[in-house]
Formats: structure tokens, sequence, C-alpha cells
């Protein structure tokens, strides 16, 4: 990873949390602790972050409403080929005139390049996914009303009458926090609040994750495994990861990120 790059990863961490330790930056860049230290060492000098004790934070802090989790920006760079392929695969599952919700999210969001072949019916609280699809496809689009959240480029509404209720969709599309034996794991009470509005206004659940949202964890669980219909991953996945979903009765495709869309296979 180029050093531009790691430096705006490293910006857009700080404006996520208080403080963001040099273990995160890390994790969140691939480089290695000196090389993460050099990094925020730059960055102090030029008056874009603060360095502090085992890490670093933001000048200015975001003070609009944001939620736990990494943000948009940050997420939008991460195993991006695994996703567009992920998409891909989620894609075909779509028919022209299907009524379909899709959840935020930078995985979901890689869905909006094949479907500007489609004219589907889509809901979604994504500024990024209703942006694109207005202006670069044929597909109808609505949006919920609600509170933006700018850090994730979404809407949402702690209300019972928003316009969520008024719609139905065959399927409802969406990422996760993480993955395990307990179900599938969001980072934010919000969050959690919404998507299961969201999922009870479809017949089925397709879950978009890469393979690493196995090792993933939260303290909370949206929904149990067993409420997946379909589960789309990229071949990174693991034997035992591939039986809990079976255990669950849940269909598994795997999609392969070098593949075009006639080789993605389940």
């Amino acid at each position: 990873m180029h050093e531009k790059e790691r430096h705006r990863i490293i910006l857009s961490g700080v404006q996520d949390r208080p403080v963001v330790t040099v273990a995160d930056l890390c994790a969140l860049t691939g480089a290695s602790e000196a090389t993460i230290r050099r990094d925020i060492a730059a960055l102090h000098v030029q008056k874009k972050l603060r360095r502090v004790r085992g890490g670093a934070e933001a000048i200015h802090p975001n003070r609009f409403p944001h939620l736990a989790g990494r943000p948009f920006a940050l997420n939008e760079t991460l195993r991006i080929e695994q996703k567009r392929a992920i998409a891909r695969a989620a894609v075909e599952l779509c028919e022209d005139g299907e009524p379909i919700i899709i959840n935020g999210g930078t995985t979901t969001f890689q869905m909006v390049h094949p479907l500007a072949t489609r004219r589907c019916q889509v809901f979604t609280n994504s500024f990024p996914i209703a942006e694109h699809l207005l202006k670069h496809s044929k597909n109808t689009v609505l949006l919920p009303g609600g509170v933006v959240y700018p850090e994730q480029n979404i809407i949402l509404s702690p209300f019972e009458n928003d316009v969520t209720r008024n719609f139905y969709a065959r399927r409802m599309f969406m990422g996760a926090q993480g993955i395990g034996p307990l179900g599938v794991m969001e980072a934010d009470p919000l969050l959690i609040q919404a998507e299961q509005k969201l999922i009870g206004q479809a017949d089925e659940l397709v879950l978009l994750v890469d393979s690493t949202k196995f090792d993933a964890r939260s303290s909370l669980v949206l929904c149990p495994l067993d409420r997946i219909d379909t589960l789309i991953t990229d071949d990174g996945i693991t034997d035992r990861a591939a039986s809990m979903l079976e255990a669950a009765g849940v269909t598994l495709v795997v999609a392969r990120p070098s593949a075009t869309r006639e080789e993605a296979a389940s």
C-alpha cells in the first residue's frame, strides 16, 4: 500500500473514535507498527492529526451523529475485488421488475454496477447506492426518512412511522459486522433496530460478507443464522464456516474474486 493511501486511511480512521491505536491502524492498513508510527509522526508534523501515547486522535473530531464501526470511506478501500465478485453474484439473483431492499454498506454498494443493466424497484437507506442508481441505471429508487449518518452514508430512523413498513421486497441484500454460531452481528444498536425492520419487509434475506467476517465479532446479534436464506462470500471461506452455514440450512454461494459473472459458483 502506498504512503498516500495509508495516510488517507489513517486520517479516516481517527475520525471514527476519540483515539485510534497503532494496533488498530496496523489492522486497517496491513502495515507494520514501525511504519504506522512514522506515518503518525509525519501527519502530526503536517498538523493533520495529533499524536498521542499509543496512537493518534483527530484535531477536529467529527461532531455529526455517528455509529459504531468503521466509516464507509475507510471500508470502501478494503478487499475490493472480493466485494465486487460477491456483488456480481448477488445481482444474478435479481430479475427485472422485482422489488428488492439493499441495505447500506460497502459490499452492497458494489451491486450498483451490475444493477445498471437491470430495471428493479430498489429500496435503500444508502446515499451512494441511491445516487449511483439514479444517475447510471433505469431502476426505480426509494429512500426512507430519518437521520443522516454521514460517516456511513446511510439514513436511519428510530421511529415506526417511516416508509419502511410500506415497502414489500422479494429479497433483502445486506452486509454485516461479523457472523458466527450465534448469528449475524452488528456494531450499533440503531443499526440493529433499523435492519430488523427492513428484514421484516422481505421474503428472503441474502447476506453479502467477505470471508474475513467469519473471524469478526460484536456484542450485538441482529438475527440467528437460520434467518438467512442465502449467504454470498468469497473463496477464502473455511470448511468450518461452510459447515456451520450448512447446519443452519443456509444456502452458500462462493464468488471467486477473479471470476466473471458466469464463473461465480455455489
